[in-house]
């Protein structure tokens, strides 16, 4: 099938589950575009999807670095154009889902990433500076110098933070002026899910509290006891940095799980500049609506468009 199906949202929305559903439906495959679900170890406070859910739909591109190992986002382009041309290749839909706007862009747009090689030396000042300073601090440095790379980089987000920086130091233009773009050579259907404000950070919280009682304290005491540092840009994400505040004595649980709800708030709302409402080529569906037979219609309609008859992609579909 030579397509690609993304889904796209902020966090907690019910983006996997989608997938999940769209994936049994369509004979589909799943390929991750979620930053921390690449790391092994991590599952809880990466949300990963569970072994039964595996089982039932083949997922790509998670558990395949060690938390300490370097992952960039030209790896990251590489890795799922591979694996959505294995896909495409014998004969499967392709499924994109992540909230991580810098990976699903890359692919779905086909950036062409600076070929700037890691200078070890230059990161490791800046992640000095970022320890005396705060990261707050580099992040307006880099807004001085390329605001629309700024906008598209949390400011807490020090790992893209410092690559910017380092494409900008040894290139002597801005990052955002070297994200050229060239389309992939086949059909795109990029759904979006959202719902209100109130209602995610309703989702968010429950999640969290969820993730609590899965054991997330543990997942992070037992990745310090493997040897993974706390400073490890991995162990930065939401949840894992928090309990890790929390083990070092430096606050209590009902802190750390407070602060794991703001934060993850706050990149919720940073996730909608990513992925704007008003972007025509996103089919937004609201979650509260019948979400699944809708992207079940639309997905129908991209194949059915392509040619492909509905007994050579579905499996017991009602639409």
């Amino acid at each position: 099938m030579k397509c690609l199906v993304a889904i796209i949202g902020p966090t907690a929305v019910g983006k996997s589950q989608l997938a999940l559903h769209l994936g049994q439906t369509f004979a589909g495959e799943i390929v991750n575009a979620d930053s921390r679900q690449v790391y092994r170890y991590m599952d809880i406070g990466t949300a990963k999807p569970s072994c039964s859910d595996r089982a039932l739909v083949r997922h790509h591109l998670i558990d395949i670095i060690n938390p300490d190992e370097s992952f960039s986002l030209a790896t990251y382009q590489k890795l799922a154009n591979e694996a959505i041309d294995d896909i495409q290749q014998r004969h499967k839909l392709p499924i994109l889902v992540g909230g991580s706007g810098l990976y699903i862009w890359s692919v779905i747009e086909g950036w062409r990433i600076p070929p700037v090689a890691p200078d070890v030396k230059f990161r490791c000042n800046l992640e000095k500076r970022a320890r005396e300073e705060g990261t707050l601090a580099l992040w307006r440095e880099l807004q001085k110098i390329d605001p629309v790379a700024a906008t598209k980089i949390m400011p807490t987000n020090l790992r893209r933070i410092i690559r910017a920086l380092e494409v900008w130091r040894a290139t002597g233009q801005p990052v955002s002026r070297q994200w050229t773009k060239e389309a992939p050579p086949y059909p795109l259907l990029v759904i979006g899910l959202t719902t209100s404000r109130g209602d995610l950070y309703g989702r968010i919280d429950s999640r969290v509290d969820d993730m609590i009682k899965q054991g997330l304290v543990d997942e992070v005491r037992n990745l310090i006891a493997k040897g993974y540092s706390l400073e490890l840009p991995s162990m930065s994400g939401m949840g894992y940095k928090q309990i890790g505040l929390f083990l070092q004595g430096r606050i209590d649980l009902p802190s750390a799980i407070q602060r794991i709800k703001y934060e993850t708030h706050r990149f919720a709302r940073h996730q909608y500049a990513w992925f704007r409402l008003d972007d025509a080529r996103v089919h937004w569906l609201n979650i509260c609506d019948n979400v699944e037979q809708e992207a079940i219609r639309l997905v129908a309609g991209l194949l059915h468009s392509l040619g492909y008859e509905r007994d050579a992609y579905a499996r017991d579909t009602h639409y």
